[in-house]
């Protein structure tokens, strides 16, 4: 959709990326655009970033550095139980990069790495701030633009002050009506991902409507978190007075610190300039969503997966027992949440069949926790008490589920194999459906779900069609033939939609820095050690709607490329994993009527893969593939994307912006507006 010139109405995110982007008249959705992010966040990660960032310098002989490392944040957070001294060594190795470089770090312990960035202050209203995590989305709860980027990226910010970026479709989802009690935050984006599974897939969401102005700052954060499961690149709440109450507060306790980083004045500042960053009342959007928060119940998704959704007075029916329940992560970690699962338990032991692991978000949040109570309650109710991290939410550290567990989880991602064995089921809900059902031993939402009666449902309305969810969805009537560049590949064929991240590259590997040949040996073995196996080199791999959801890592693109696979073609792609790809220069394409031909023969049953009867043919330039007499069509690379790849990646980008160069002088950075003013 072209949504016109620099003066027409727009949307607040197009107005954050006009604030970021080197041509501010290119911020409309659909562009291409070059953005200078006000931070980039990268977590244990950063051991991988650091000899991609040394690299671009290395081949240009010159010593690295950091064109503003005051934007750069490093935050230890992942696998931070893990004590062996690799990994205490690769955290000492960070550690000092940081201070060698001047680079704001903070220690393992400390906390979840997007909790911390908005609790220091690096986190605004009117900003846009990436992270090489895919769950940078919950910065939209502050009216950020928190979206991810990937490791490459961040290698590439640090030389150079900038990237690339696509400005996504925008859907609006309009929130009204009022929670009724004992509905949370969590249970709303549980029912936008189970009621809308394709709609916001590789968009970015605007939250509007009178219903935001009823929800606290943190079910905020747990719904902007969750538009990343729910397939958004992003997920932004306006600036109002919440937002400004908020952020008071944390100006408060940072100065108590000694940090100047967020002030009362810039927060004013800010204030008097919000209509500078809320969307305009004539803004139009690419979709418009309506969700009517009376009409949300507590609800559980699951297992293994974030878009089949019940209600707990449904599913309570069948006593689903389980023996694992975590009420921990950058979702449901915070004060708020911990003191739910506390009201829950206080005077109620943990069920002797379970074992329930808890962590704060942030070691300010636990320490808040233990002053008020909270924390003792927890422990008294028998909950296993983890440091504030990530640890079992990515399969890492104690409490990690094994193989016939059944566990029910406020975190906000229970792929297979996620957070531990594969042969495990996991179910996720809200911090009050986890303690109650932790403290009977089944899936149950508390007292009084087990005889209500579902309310009628009447929650969601779609009041526009979707303009344009990506290249994959554009339709060519005929193909043309091919021309002599044609190549001729063996293919395989996953006959399944929303294979993730975790599926593709194990999360048991996403932190360990393995050599090409090594990360190119476990591909796919926690989809299907079988394919492992299979995969040879120069192979083509298909697959169907929505490959490379999930997580922003970027080894679930390279290791294919290093494995030797030519390109993957998908009905279509997340986004992020896309990025991961054209930043490594391996091609993803999207071809869906491929697919569907595909399907319609029954070569491969679904949720099965297998070598394709023939072999096909790949005309990359004119955008043909072909298989057997049949010849389809997709879009070709746009010419951004294809010089990119032509380059060899994004470290090539970088390098020609370090050698021919200079960056146009203006401050994105709205830290500095007050000091400018």
């Amino acid at each position: 959709m072209n949504r016109g010139s620099s003066s027409s109405p727009r949307t607040m995110i197009e107005k954050i990326v006009a604030r970021h982007a080197i041509d501010r008249d290119g911020a409309r959705a659909g562009m291409f655009t070059e953005i200078e992010p006000a931070y980039v966040m990268t977590h244990d990660n950063t051991a991988a970033v650091i000899p991609k960032f040394d690299s671009i310098f290395a081949e240009l002989d010159s010593e690295s550095m950091f064109r503003d490392p005051s934007r750069a944040v490093f935050t230890l957070d992942h696998d931070i139980q893990n004590h062996t001294p690799e990994n205490l060594g690769k955290y000492a190795k960070i550690e000092s990069f940081a201070n060698k470089h001047g680079v704001d770090f903070y220690r393992a312990g400390t906390g979840i790495g997007h909790q911390v960035m908005c609790e220091r202050g690096y986190v605004l209203p009117g900003s846009m701030v990436v992270a090489s995590d895919s769950h940078s989305n919950l910065y939209g709860a502050l009216g950020a633009l928190g979206t991810p980027i990937v490791r490459t990226d961040a290698a590439v910010i640090w030389a150079t002050g900038r990237t690339w970026w696509r400005v996504p479709p925008i859907v609006e989802c309009r929130l009204v009506g009022d929670l009724r009690p004992g509905v949370s935050g969590k249970d709303v984006i549980i029912e936008l991902c189970s009621r809308f599974p394709s709609e916001v897939r590789n968009a970015a969401v605007e939250f509007t409507g009178e219903g935001i102005g009823r929800l606290t700052i943190s079910e905020r954060m747990a719904i902007a978190n969750m538009t990343t499961e729910w397939g958004a690149l992003a997920g932004v709440f306006p600036f109002d007075s919440s937002t400004k109450a908020h952020l008071d507060d944390r100006a408060a306790f940072l100065a108590s610190e000694g940090v100047i980083r967020l002030t009362h004045k810039s927060i004013d500042l800010l204030w008097d300039k919000r209509d500078d960053i809320n969307a305009d009342d004539e803004a139009s959007y690419d979709d418009v969503l309506v969700l009517d928060l009376s009409t949300v119940q507590p609800s559980v998704t699951g297992p293994n997966s974030v878009s089949h959704a019940m209600p707990v007075g449904e599913i309570v029916r069948d006593r689903i027992s389980i023996n694992k329940a975590y009420l921990l992560s950058c979702v449901n970690g915070r004060l708020e949440d911990l003191r739910a699962a506390a009201d829950v338990l206080r005077d109620r032991p943990v069920a002797e069949s379970v074992d329930l692991y808890v962590a704060a978000a942030s070691e300010e949040i636990q320490r808040n926790a233990e002053q008020e109570g909270t924390w003792q309650t927890l422990i008294r109710a028998g909950a296993h008490m983890l440091p504030p991290g990530c640890g079992p939410c990515i399969g890492l550290g104690e409490g990690t589920v094994e193989a016939g567990d059944v566990a029910i989880s406020a975190t906000n991602r229970n792929f297979v194999g996620r957070m531990g064995s594969r042969d495990a089921e996991v179910y996720l809900a809200s911090p009050v459906v986890v303690a109650e059902s932790a403290a009977v031993g089944y899936i149950t939402g508390g007292r009084g779900t087990e005889t209500e009666a579902p309310a009628d449902k009447q929650p969601v309305a779609k009041t526009t069609d979707p303009a344009n969810h990506g290249p994959g969805d554009h339709s060519v009537d005929s193909a043309p033939e091919l021309s002599a560049k044609a190549t001729e590949h063996r293919a395989v064929f996953l006959n399944a939609d929303s294979i993730n991240t975790d599926a593709i590259y194990a999360g048991a590997h996403t932190y360990r820095l393995l050599e090409a040949e090594e990360m190119a040996a476990v591909v796919f073995e926690n989809y299907d050690p079988d394919l492992s196996k299979e995969l040879s080199a120069e192979d083509v791999v298909i697959a169907g709607e929505n490959f490379g959801t999930g997580s922003s890592r970027e080894q679930a693109a390279t290791a294919l490329k290093h494995r030797g696979v030519l390109l993957v073609i998908a009905a279509s792609t997340g986004e992020t994993y896309r990025r991961n790809a054209f930043n490594n220069a391996f091609v993803v394409i999207e071809c869906r009527p491929l697919v569907e031909y595909l399907r319609s023969k029954s070569e491969t049953q679904a949720g099965s893969w297998g070598v394709t009867k023939q072999r096909i043919r790949i005309d990359q330039d004119n955008g043909v593939v072909e298989y057997g007499v049949e010849r389809f069509a997709f879009v070709p690379l746009p010419t951004a994307m294809k010089r990119l790849v032509e380059a060899g990646g994004a470290k090539s980008y970088a390098q020609t912006i370090l050698l021919n160069e200079e960056p146009q002088q203006h401050s994105n950075n709205l830290h500095q507006e007050e000091a400018n003013s």
